[in-house]
């Protein structure tokens, strides 16, 4: 249990224009990140798109992060798919390929009830090889309510945790509150600062993190030392600001654009930038302009 702490960069998953996996993109993001300071990485979250994923893109991906980040920096895997059998195979690859853990989101698009996806859950947990944290993510699959993921948790060994990229603390406050011995990973950097304040947190999955490193670790070890400080409230409130700016793009479009501004990998899109898009995307590469001295304290 001394696993899944401190700071993980949710991290994109760099394509080129053609839509094909960016291998050399990738690895430089990775490198980038541990010149930085960040020793743990989430890989094929929603950061990375991982609707998107393939199976050969997932087993690139898987061993890309195994011998780069290899005695240097941990990672876990999302192994996210619509069906048992998908996050198996996943499951299977990120195993071998030496993942500290698996990120099981719940299936999306058909909506299921809360005994559904504990089943699910079970189910997956049970044939894993590597621990499995659960990845609540409403937003875009189906959420797990407060309840269920105690249930799962409580019910099955091989499930040690929690990534609750929810937008609540509900959950986390109730594992703290009944004593349950479960990792509590907060995966919405928008809660975070919350989080640091009353004490509900083991470790942060961060999205801003996988492009602006340093004001998530700044934010991360001035909170853990005292998040009464003014070193701290001025960091949360900055990081307010930059989510503020992030978040008039898609997810995760903004992280995108910051990352091509900041000269780490270029910015590739799914689907074509609307002109409203590319307003946006002009407006966000102004403010961090304007404010990259303050992001960075550089």
């Amino acid at each position: 249990m001394e696993q899944f702490a401190g700071v993980y960069a949710a991290v994109l998953t760099p394509r080129k224009e053609s839509g094909d996996l960016d291998e050399a993109s990738f690895k430089r993001l990775l490198e980038w990140l541990v010149g930085k300071g960040i020793e743990g990485f989430a890989i094929n979250g929603a950061t990375g798109e991982f609707t998107r994923t393939t199976e050969d893109d997932f087993a690139r991906l898987m061993q890309v992060a195994a011998e780069t980040l290899r005695g240097r920096a941990r990672f876990i895997a999302g192994i996210g798919g619509a069906s048992l059998d998908a996050c198996g195979r996943f499951a299977r690859v990120a195993g071998r390929a030496g993942a500290e853990g698996l990120l099981l989101p719940m299936p999306w698009f058909f909506r299921y009830s809360q005994a559904d996806l504990k089943a699910f859950c079970a189910a997956v947990a049970d044939a894993a090889e590597a621990p499995v944290l659960l990845y609540n993510l409403p937003q875009f699959t189906n959420g797990l309510e407060p309840e269920a993921s105690i249930a799962v948790i409580a019910e099955s060994p091989r499930v040690v945790g929690i990534k609750d990229s929810s937008g609540s603390l509900d959950t986390v406050r109730l594992l703290t509150q009944r004593g349950m011995v479960a990792r509590r990973l907060i995966g919405n950097d928008g809660v975070l600062a919350s989080a640091i304040e009353q004490s509900l947190l083991d470790g942060v999955v961060s999205g801003v993190a996988c492009v602006l490193p340093e004001l998530i670790l700044r934010l991360y070890r001035a909170g853990m030392q005292d998040s009464g400080s003014t070193e701290f409230r001025g960091l949360a409130a900055l990081l307010a600001e930059c989510i503020a700016q992030l978040d008039s793009l898609p997810t995760p479009w903004g992280l995108k654009v910051l990352a091509e501004a900041r000269g780490v990998v270029p910015a590739t899109y799914p689907i074509p930038l609307a002109r409203e898009r590319e307003t946006q995307r002009n407006a966000l590469l102004a403010w961090f302009a304007a404010n990259r001295a303050r992001v960075l304290a550089e």
